[in-house]
């Protein structure tokens, strides 16, 4: 009797977390939020957003910018030029930071991981 209740148990976490699993394979990516919040950045597959994105910033104006991490694997997000560096992010965790730049011009983002495939830009316009 005993072992058939551990066995029940076991049964049902499998089938939870293969459900909660299955769940975040097929959730939908939201990448925007609105205009006054700012941009989700969504890391999976290794890239940033599916496309490693451009992200534009106007120059003295912060942009708040939120980091998930949707793979199996953990990443970081990294701009060594504006001094912003997350560390390193596990899957189903995120970090919220702000972009900002008083100067004008491109600078380079990337996973220290993965240097050359999750990477980007962000371009600090007037």
């Amino acid at each position: 009797m005993k072992n058939n209740i551990i066995a029940i148990i076991a049964i049902s976490f499998i089938i939870v977390g293969s459900l909660w699993g299955i769940g975040n394979l097929v959730s939908q990516d939201n990448t925007q939020l609105s205009k006054n919040e700012g941009v989700i950045f969504l890391m999976k597959d290794n890239k940033f957003n599916v496309t490693n994105p451009d992200i534009t910033v106007k120059i003295n104006q912060p942009l708040k910018i939120s980091i998930a991490n949707q793979d199996f694997r953990k990443h970081d997000f990294i701009v060594d030029v504006l001094n912003i560096n997350t560390g390193f992010i596990s899957s189903g965790q995120d970090f919220t930071t702000l972009i900002a730049s008083d100067k004008v011009g491109s600078f380079r983002y990337y996973c220290s991981i993965h240097p050359g495939i999750m990477e980007g830009k962000i371009i600090v316009t007037n």
